[in-house]
């Protein structure tokens, strides 16, 4: 499990020597060794490697990866090209079209979004593999935690993305008026019509953005 290398590096740092990161990495280590896990161990912390903390201007929060062969890659929502599109990012392309004109493409990779800025957390990293949520309560949320608490304190305009109950949780955190925080249900097909459907919350990042000196995200996926 490689540390962060990027301007990460050192907002990350501390969080390496504390107890309830040993014994996380003791548990991956040992989860890697012994079962299939998902993403791929070199790809566990992409979402930091394509998105610096100096470029962050989006914050979108998922739980964890998606737990079936080939699917996860360190991004939340993304699946690698060729993969089948998941339900929740099948909804959220409808809600973006809707929104902004979006040519849903055909597939489900999101790294142009990170590479401009959107930083696609999960809250936990890693997962069993057909087992959801199998590595959750075992320390990642403290580290994610901690990145989000990073990019709260920076002194620029940052739009947070919350969707579902989970991601909503962390508002408390976000304690920065600089930034703009956007809420609504999740995207998956049992919430979707609840609220998440019409959220426009891709213009409304992109107007904050843009009316605070930002560039904003082209959210167009070739």
């Amino acid at each position: 499990m490689a540390q962060v290398s990027n301007d990460w590096a050192p907002v990350l740092r501390s969080e390496y020597s504390k107890p309830y990161y040993r014994k996380l990495y003791d548990f991956i280590h040992t989860e890697y060794a012994t079962r299939q896990i998902f993403p791929p161990a070199e790809d566990i912390f992409n979402a930091f490697h394509l998105t610096p903390l100096s470029r962050v201007k989006v914050v979108i929060i998922g739980q964890d990866p998606y737990h079936e062969p080939g699917q996860a890659h360190g991004l939340c929502f993304s699946v690698q090209k060729g993969v089948e599109i998941p339900p929740s990012l099948q909804n959220i392309y409808k809600e973006l079209h809707d929104d902004i004109g979006f040519t849903i493409p055909d597939h489900g990779c999101l790294t142009h979004w990170a590479e401009q800025g959107v930083l696609l957390l999960n809250a936990v990293l890693t997962v069993r593999a057909h087992a959801a949520a199998s590595h959750r309560n075992k320390g990642w949320e403290e580290f994610t935690d901690a990145v989000i608490r990073a990019v709260n304190e920076v002194d620029r305009p940052v739009v947070f993305m919350l969707w579902g109950g989970f991601a909503r949780s962390k508002r408390p955190m976000l304690t920065n008026p600089k930034h703009l925080v956007l809420e609504a249900p999740h995207p998956s097909p049992l919430s979707a019509y609840r609220g998440f459907f019409g959220c426009r919350h891709f213009s409304k990042a992109n107007q904050f953005l843009t009316e605070n000196g930002v560039e904003p995200v082209d959210w167009k996926l070739t």
